[in-house]
Formats: structure tokens, C-alpha cells, sequence
């Protein structure tokens, strides 16, 4: 069983409550843009940590099962 575009962004956006969130995906396959301040300092690995905690869940149970990650600050979308 899959989960919704937005089920996804949800889960991101509980995790991660101020990033703005855009899930892309056909049940299998997601791609995730997410903007948030909490990526500042952060490389891209501990950024893709980040999100990819918010969705542990997901992963472990199975709904998940690709994610493509595209993290970036504010800043970084100017």
C-alpha cells in the first residue's frame, strides 16, 4: 500500500514545521522539494537525513519505497 502526495508532505511538514513542502510521485516513486531554514549549515547528507526522519515510517513499513530528495534554505531558492 502507497501513500498520498500529500501524505508525504505532511509527514514532512510535522517533522520539519516550517519548510514548505511540494511531493511529486505515482505511489511508487516520490520527488520531494522541500525549503526550509532548519537546512541552514547543513550538507546535503544531514539535510537528506533530515527529511528522510520524517519519513522513517513510511520507508519501514513499505509505503514508501523511492524518494529523490531536492533540500534547499530560503536563501538557496532566490
Amino acid at each position: 500500500m502507497s501513500i498520498s502526495n500529500d501524505g508525504v508532505a505532511a509527514m514532512i511538514q510535522s517533522h520539519i514545521p516550517d519548510a514548505q513542502v511540494s511531493i511529486s510521485g505515482d505511489g511508487y516513486k516520490y520527488e520531494a522539494d522541500v525549503i526550509s531554514a532548519a537546512f541552514e549549515g547543513l550538507n546535503t547528507l544531514k539535510r537528506h537525513q533530515l527529511v528522510y526522519a520524517a519519513l522513517n515510517a513510511a520507508i519501514t513499513s513499505g509505503q514508501l519505497h523511492a524518494l529523490t530528495i531536492r533540500a534547499k534554505t530560503p536563501a538557496e531558492t532566490s
